[in-house]
């Protein structure tokens, strides 16, 4: 079955969950899935909606332009999304190989990822055999001391593979507001830590300095300032006095793949609508 989901979003009124219905039903449409939610801190509302268009009575064109009119009386904002067109995901990294393991295996082996993965790229040429395993094509940018010299070749490499989504699977390297820029909100990261716990460097060291008795894993948009992005996906793991730095790195290997794939899945799907510096995350 072919789907369009269509992520819609605005001030708070009444009316608006039977008008965008309407519209719908009166274009020959059927709602598979509807999902709403509505901040009354902020007076906002969200809806994700997933239409089947297996037998489209209109071009897609027409549903766009038609809905598009329709939106700017009730001046809502939105976007469409077809599931027949599967996003093209790079995946960069660093040493680390665990959540490298899991979107590949996820993507190419239980195939419940519905992406593409053309590349992965690497400022270390050590998971290069990873990639061999899964035959994706590795390419390896080692970091100098010149920073945009290695950025620039990995920004062109993204755009002549025509990059939907870019994960930093463990890359750790700050990247430059110009390469952020290159891909707005289009990029997720891994934190190893709880944000907004223990951001920047060595989480795990600081969080046994600090006694806490339970780790996290925060996956985020990333964006010009380091570990500040929209919060798309957390996780965390109890601990007790007894485990030491190395053991917290080693639980916390476990939550950082789950997290991260879960929030990469989330983004494929299309169940998540920015906020300012907040995500809203449908349930699939």
């Amino acid at each position: 079955m072919k789907k369009a989901v269509f992520l819609i979003y605005s001030n708070d009124r009444k009316g608006l969950l039977s008008g965008i219905s309407t519209f719908f039903y009166q274009k020959g449409f059927n709602i598979l899935h509807c999902q709403q939610y509505t901040d009354n801190c902020e007076n906002r509302y969200f809806m994700r909606v997933c239409l089947d268009i297996t037998d489209m009575p209109v071009t897609r064109k027409n549903l766009e332009d038609s809905f598009a009119v329709f939106a700017s009386t009730l001046n809502l904002q939105f976007s469409v999304h077809y599931s027949d067109r599967p996003q093209r995901v790079a995946i960069l990294v660093s040493r680390a190989s665990h959540c490298l393991y899991d979107l590949l295996a996820h993507a190419q082996d239980e195939k419940d990822l519905l992406c593409e993965i053309p590349l992965i790229i690497s400022n270390h040429p050590v998971l290069e055999d990873v990639a061999a395993k899964f035959r994706v094509p590795f390419y390896c940018f080692p970091v100098g001391k010149d920073k945009p010299a290695q950025e620039q070749p990995v920004i062109e490499l993204l755009h002549r593979h025509h990059i939907d989504l870019v994960v930093l699977a463990r890359y750790m390297q700050i990247l430059s507001g110009e390469f952020i820029r290159e891909f707005p909100s289009r990029i997720i990261n891994i934190h190893h830590a709880f944000l907004p716990a223990f951001q920047g460097r060595n989480p795990y060291e600081r969080a046994w300095e600090r006694g806490v008795k339970m780790i996290g894993a925060t996956a985020h948009y990333a964006t010009a300032v380091l570990d500040e992005g929209p919060i798309i996906e957390q996780d965390v793991e109890r601990i007790t006095h007894e485990a030491e730095p190395a053991d917290l790195k080693q639980i916390g290997k476990d939550i950082e793949r789950r997290v991260l794939t879960r929030a990469v899945r989330a983004h494929l799907e299309h169940r998540i609508i920015l906020s300012g510096r907040r995500t809203i995350v449908f349930s699939k």
